[in-house]
């Protein structure tokens, strides 16, 4: 049976606060700032619109904002919400509490207290990470009940994005079939342990264009391929990945 949605905010215990002190220290160590404005400065412009869905403690959003891009960051952690707002919010950053999924709503968002960056709405990829042994020390010990959008409903509200990144844990899939318009680039995370959710969003943006893709391998900030290639060929990357390869980003561009 499972547990009901907590309310109390995650982060107030003692694991979450050291969670939340890791992911800061690890996210927002010296010199990353400027890796991530140089690898990004391909993508974001200024003046652009950019939408970092899972902005986790908003080390994408200091870099988006820094290149001159308007952010909207979507974030459904309380804790970090709150330190997104605190930190980032005004005239050049939207801060926007809540997950993005399929369908408006609520959700219930898990919560891995010592390792935040974790915290997912899948139950399913859950189960399926845990074959990995990277992730055979997590625990999900908390989940809470959190408002959930889709990235139609924001679009609408703020505009189409330029460059749209989503990293949201094993729930890219939902977060993009939320989408019903194509969008002119985007990134989302994929992970070995979990290939089919990477080939269901492969799936999802070529039902709404044709696109071109790139992937950039753990946190290396740097395109892997020496070209962009085309969705079959991506798949096949993405199937002669080994067992143990490190997680990455897959980057899509719109070939108009």
């Amino acid at each position: 049976m499972t547990a009901p949605a907590s309310r109390a905010p995650p982060g107030s215990s003692a694991a979450g606060i050291v969670g939340l002190l890791r992911s800061l220290l690890v996210y927002h160590r010296p010199g990353r700032q400027r890796r991530l404005r140089r690898f990004y400065r391909d993508f974001v412009h200024p003046g652009v619109l950019c939408f970092d869905v899972g902005a986790h403690v908003g080390n994408r959003v200091r870099a988006f904002a820094a290149l001159g891009a308007r952010v909207v960051a979507v974030e459904p952690h309380p804790g970090f919400a709150a330190m997104l707002e605190r930190w980032y919010a005004g005239p050049q950053v939207t801060v926007v509490q809540a997950a993005v999924s399929r369908t408006p709503g609520r959700a219930v968002l898990h919560v891995s207290s010592r390792t935040p960056t974790l915290c997912t709405l899948s139950r399913e990829w859950m189960d399926e990470v845990r074959a990995d042994r990277r992730f055979q020390g997590v625990r999900w010990d908390r989940q809470v009940e959190v408002p959930a959008v889709t990235l139609d409903e924001l679009v609408a509200r703020h505009g189409e994005p330029a460059f749209c990144k989503i990293d949201v844990e094993g729930h890219e899939p939902d977060a993009l079939a939320g989408l019903s318009r194509a969008l002119p680039c985007l990134s989302f995370e994929y992970l070995p342990a979990c290939l089919p959710r990477a080939h269901a969003c492969v799936a999802r943006l070529e039902a709404l264009a044709h696109y071109e893709y790139n992937w950039s391998p753990s946190e290396t900030l740097a395109l892997a391929g020496e070209r962009w290639c085309g969705a079959g060929d991506v798949r096949r990357m993405l199937d002669a990945l080994p067992a143990g390869a490190p997680s990455g980003d897959l980057y899509a561009r719109r070939v108009d």
